[in-house]
């Protein structure tokens, strides 16, 4: 069971240049545990229901919206929106808004991703960190995703993702989404970013959630979602291949749980796996009857036993 709801205590925004206006939340104890919530997609954006993964007597949560999504402004913008830029808004953020030496960093999907950039950034400001569905944005795993693999799984799914593509441009998916996603045409790139986003969104669980299929239908935020994570795709999350794990020694001194889904079809196990042979010094739960949606029963249960782990020095 999740915490019960709450309310943040304070909100604002963040000018983080070039335009970009980044919405920020304090939850639960303003003397408690400092803590992160890195979001996944990129592009997605918090929701109330990622505050109760935190003990609200026992944490200060801080939750932002990534540049171009959710609250942060302008909705759906690609420009200086980079996986480095958004570090820096972190630790503005830590410093600024947060007050925190140092933090539990929380992130799963995309969220670990960015989690792992800012730990081996900046471990000496990571006092725990907490991953899952690990996505290391390398590019086996994109190809698996966006072009063919998981396509073998969900076949009668895949041919929503491919509709908007003609057959000639199919041999790289992900850029024949950009062109329409940052095309001139309203109506093109909203039958991309709706295709794109309900393939991920009907891929996440183990077991169909209509709560999932719903997260992301509203038309700003499919476009929002969909531009936002397939800039960073094509871009190959602005790192080079495999970045992550080479720089995984860094995390060595940082306590750690690392959770993944065994059947997780959008950031499979194997790259979970090779991030706990690169940081064997975290916990290792494979959980296994889950896929890669943060509230599957068995999934929640460590997450909120990993938060719970954290709450005091």
């Amino acid at each position: 069971m999740m915490y019960p709801e709450i309310e943040p205590y304070a909100q604002g925004f963040m000018d983080a240049g070039h335009g970009h206006r980044v919405y920020w939340e304090l939850c639960g104890n303003p003397q408690g545990q400092p803590a992160v919530f890195l979001h996944g997609g990129p592009g997605a954006g918090c929701s109330p229901a990622h505050r109760r993964l935190f003990d609200p007597e026992r944490y200060n949560i801080l939750l932002f919206d990534q540049r171009g999504c959710g609250r942060s402004t302008p909705s759906a913008n690609i420009e200086h929106n980079t996986t480095w830029d958004l570090v820096v808004d972190i630790e503005r953020l830590r410093t600024e808004v947060l007050h925190a030496d140092k933090m539990v960093v929380f992130g799963g999907s995309w969220g670990s991703t960015l989690a792992l950039a800012y730990a081996e950034t900046h471990p000496e400001r990571v006092r725990a960190l907490i991953v899952r569905g690990i996505f290391l944005l390398r590019q086996a795993e994109l190809r698996w995703f966006y072009q063919e693999g998981a396509s073998w799984l969900f076949p009668d799914l895949w041919e929503d993702y491919l509709a908007p593509i003609p057959e000639d441009e199919r041999d790289d998916l992900m850029a024949a989404y950009r062109r329409r996603l940052t095309s001139d045409d309203p109506q093109a790139q909203l039958r991309a970013a709706h295709a794109w986003t309900q393939w991920e969104s009907h891929t996440i669980s183990l077991l169909p959630n209509p709560a999932h299929h719903r997260a992301h239908a509203a038309d700003q935020a499919a476009l929002a979602f969909a531009r936002i994570e397939n800039h960073y795709f094509v871009n190959r999350g602005f790192m080079e291949e495999g970045q992550l794990l080479r720089d995984a020694h860094k995390l060595a001194p940082i306590p750690g749980v690392i959770i993944q889904g065994r059947y997780d079809a959008c950031t499979p196990a194997k790259s979970a796996w090779d991030l706990h042979r690169a940081w064997p010094q975290a916990e290792f739960h494979m959980i296994p009857d889950a896929g890669h949606a943060f509230d599957e029963p068995g999934i929640l249960r460590q997450l909120l036993a990993a938060t719970d782990r954290y709450a005091s020095d």
